[in-house]
């Protein structure tokens, strides 16, 4: 795309954005999670356990995953691309306890890759 300092221009880019987003989200299932410490240690966490039983991406129906990190920074992931990066962690030992009492198991899953997961088709 080549450079304009045209507002109409950047109008009509914007538009063609909303609606590409609009397309993507349309009648899409989205989980959301607010994690307040992800900013501080870099990753976040996915559950898929809690008490013993299935739960968090293991149950999911959603389709994305909506990240959101002091109401401010929102990373939107696939499901898809989010189940491998969960694969990922499993392989590489990153797995705890979390959540309310420790009674959930998760992944712990670097932001740095939830941002790379969505720039290329590569881990």
């Amino acid at each position: 795309m080549y450079y304009n300092n045209d507002f109409s221009h950047d109008l009509l880019v914007g538009n063609i954005a909303e609606e590409y987003l609009g397309s993507v989200l349309s009648e899409k299932k989205i989980e959301v999670k607010y994690d307040k410490i992800a900013l501080e240690t870099g990753r976040v966490f996915v559950e898929f356990e809690c008490r013993g039983k299935p739960s968090g991406i293991t149950t999911t129906e959603a389709d994305f995953w909506a990240f959101v990190f002091m109401n401010s920074i929102i990373i939107l992931i696939s499901k898809q691309r989010l189940v491998a990066l969960c694969n990922d962690a499993y392989n590489n030992n990153k797995m705890v306890n979390g959540g309310d009492n420790n009674a959930s198991r998760g992944f712990l899953i670097d932001i740095e890759k939830l941002v790379r997961s969505n720039l290329c088709d590569s881990k």
